[in-house]
C-alpha cells in the first residue's frame, strides 16, 4: 500500500528541528519514523540574519532526520515567523457562473477575490484562510460546494509577510538542498499538531512561544479569528537574566534552564544559585527568587501583549478552551499557573498529540510546530481549508490545506 511521506522543517531563532512522517492511505494517524535537532544562530527573531549559518543548521537537522528514517528529503514544508508577519480578516465576492451551481472553480476564484488587498510592493501574501462562506446572504456555511446561488462571498483570514524576509528563508532552505512545499505560519502549524476540534469550536488560543518572537493565532467557532506575532521571545528571558546577574548570555540561559520559575511566589532568599557550577570564572552566589522575578517580569510584558491582541476582537478573557502554550518557553515551570493568572483562563501546555513512531522524543512542547507542518503536508488537498501561495509567489492559490480537523 502506498505510503504518504512528509516533512516539517521548523527554522527557529535557536534551532532547527526536521520530523519526517509517513501515512498509509488507510491510516489516520501519522508514524514520525525521523527527527533531527540543530542550533541554529542564523536568525533574530525569527527572520534570517546570517544566510550561511540557517543553511549550516538546516542541513544538519536534515542529515540527523534522513538518517533516522531512512529515506531521503526532496521537498519539505517550512515554518515562517517573525515581526513582519500582519494579518486581517477580509472578504471577497463574486457571480455564480450561469448555471447557478456553486463549484469548486468558484471557490478558488472567491477566495482568490478574498486576497486582493492593498499590499505594499515589498509584502506577499502566506495564507488566505476561509472562515464562512456566504452564499445569496445566507452566512455560517463552511462548504458550498454543489449548493445553488447566484452570489458567493467568502469571509477569509489572510496573512502576509515581507517580501525580503520570506525570500531570504527560501534562499537558505533552497541552498539546503530542499524543495519547498510550502511555507506555513508557525502558531498556525502548532495549532494543527495539539489542538482538537472541540477546542476549536469552544475558543481557544495558541501561544507559541519562540526563541525570538511569541506568536499566537486564536479560533472561536471552530474559525481563526486572529493572529499576531509579538516581539519578544524566551530568549529575551535569557538577556535579562544576563543583565541581571552582570553574567554571560550562555551561563544566563544554562541558570534559565535549571533554575528558572515563571513566579518567585514559592521561593525563598533562602535557595540560591552558585554560578561557579556553570562557569568556574564566576563567583556569584545568587538568590533563586531575585532570578524568577527578572523573569516574572518579562513574561507579565509578553502575556500583558496576549490580552491586548485578544481584547482587540473581543477575547480578553472569553476563550472557554483557554490557553494553549506551545514553544521552547512554555517549558518554563509554573508557567501553566503564571497564564492562568494573567490571562484570567484556562491554561495548559500543548503537546503533539495522535502519533505513532518516536513519540517519547516528541513529547515536547518545542515539537510542536514540526510536527504541525507534517500533519498540514499529510492533509494537503483534503478539504477546503487554507489556500496558500507557492513558494515562488506568483501566481494564483495553488495547494489546499485541511488544519481544521
Amino acid at each position: 500500500m502506498r505510503e504518504k511521506v512528509t516533512i516539517g522543517i521548523d527554522v527557529g531563532s535557536s534551532e532547527v528541528i526536521t520530523i519526517i512522517g509517513q501515512r498509509s492511505e488507510d491510516e489516520i494517524h501519522p508514524n514520525i519514523i525521523g527527527v533531527g535537532i540543530q542550533e541554529n544562530n542564523g536568525l533574530r527573531k525569527g527572520v534570517v540574519s546570517d544566510v550561511e549559518e540557517t543553511v549550516t543548521a538546516i542541513t544538519a537537522a536534515l542529515d540527523k532526520a534522513e538518517r533516522m528514517a531512512g529515506v531521503p528529503v526532496e521537498g519539505a514544508y517550512i515554518s515562517i515567523n517573525g515581526e513582519h508577519i500582519q494579518a486581517a480578516n477580509n472578504r471577497g465576492l463574486i457571480s455564480v457562473a450561469t448555471r447557478q451551481e456553486i463549484s469548486h472553480d468558484d471557490i478558488l476564484r472567491v477566495v482568490e477575490s478574498a486576497q486582493t488587498v492593498a499590499l505594499p510592493a515589498n509584502r506577499e501574501i502566506i495564507h488566505v484562510i476561509p472562515r464562512t462562506f456566504i452564499v445569496d446572504g445566507q452566512d455560517g456555511i463552511k462548504d458550498p460546494i454543489g449548493m445553488s446561488g447566484t452570489r458567493l462571498e467568502v469571509d477569509a483570514h489572510v496573512i502576509t509577510g515581507a517580501s525580503p524576509f520570506i525570500r531570504n528563508l527560501q534562499k537558505a532552505v533552497e541552498q539546503a538542498g530542499v524543495s519547498i512545499s510550502n511555507f506555513v505560519f508557525c502558531p498556525l502549524a502548532a495549532s494543527k499538531a495539539v489542538l482538537s476540534k472541540k477546542q476549536k469550536e469552544l475558543g481557544v488560543v495558541v501561544i507559541d512561544i519562540g526563541a525570538g518572537t511569541t506568536g499566537m493565532v486564536v479560533f472561536d467557532e471552530g474559525d481563526i479569528c486572529h493572529s499576531a506575532v509579538l516581539p519578544i521571545g524566551a530568549g529575551h528571558l535569557t538577556s535579562d537574566i544576563a543583565i541581571g546577574l552582570r553574567t554571560s548570555l550562555d551561563v544566563a540561559e544554562k541558570v534559565k534552564i535549571e533554575y528558572g520559575m515563571a513566579s518567585a511566589l514559592m521561593l525563598s532568599d533562602k535557595d540560591t544559585v552558585d554560578l561557579s557550577r556553570f562557569d568556574k570564572s564566576e563567583d556569584q552566589v545568587i538568590s533563586r527568587k531575585y532570578i524568577a522575578e527578572i523573569i516574572e517580569a518579562r513574561l507579565m510584558e509578553i502575556f500583558m501583549m496576549v490580552k491586548t491582541e485578544l481584547r482587540k476582537v473581543g477575547k480578553d478573557g472569553m476563550l472557554p478552551a483557554g490557553a494553549v502554550l506551545v514553544g521552547g518557553g512554555a517549558k518554563l515551570p509554573g508557567i501553566v499557573d503564571f497564564a492562568k493568572e494573567h490571562l484570567a483562563l484556562p491554561a495548559q501546555i500543548g503537546f503533539p498529540i495522535e502519533l505513532r513512531g518516536v513519540v517519547d522524543q516528541l513529547d515536547d512542547p518545542r515539537f510542536a510546530n514540526a510536527v504541525g507542518l507534517v500533519l498540514w503536508g499529510m492533509d494537503d488537498q483534503s478539504s477546503i481549508s487554507s489556500y496558500t501561495r507557492e513558494p515562488s509567489f506568483g501566481g494564483v492559490f495553488a495547494r489546499l490545506k485541511n488544519w481544521f480537523k
